[in-house]
């Protein structure tokens, strides 16, 4: 992914996925992500821009919250 920004939260993207030597990205060992988590990111940056874990992992403790 090379876009400068993570699509939800605005942070620079230092995504390491598809990098050579970087070894894996944390995405690659996440397993799956929510389901949910995708309707929040705009339709032009789906499937093109990463979603940063820290996004995730706030995403997981307000759906959470909210049972």
């Amino acid at each position: 992914m090379t876009d400068k920004n993570f699509p939800l939260c605005g942070e620079g993207n230092r995504c390491m996925a598809g990098i050579e030597g970087q070894g894996n990205c944390w995405c690659y060992i996440e397993g799956e992500f929510p389901k949910g988590i995708f309707e929040l990111v705009p339709p032009e940056s789906k499937a093109k821009h990463c979603i940063c874990k820290k996004c995730v992992d706030t995403y997981r403790e307000e759906t959470e919250m909210k049972k």
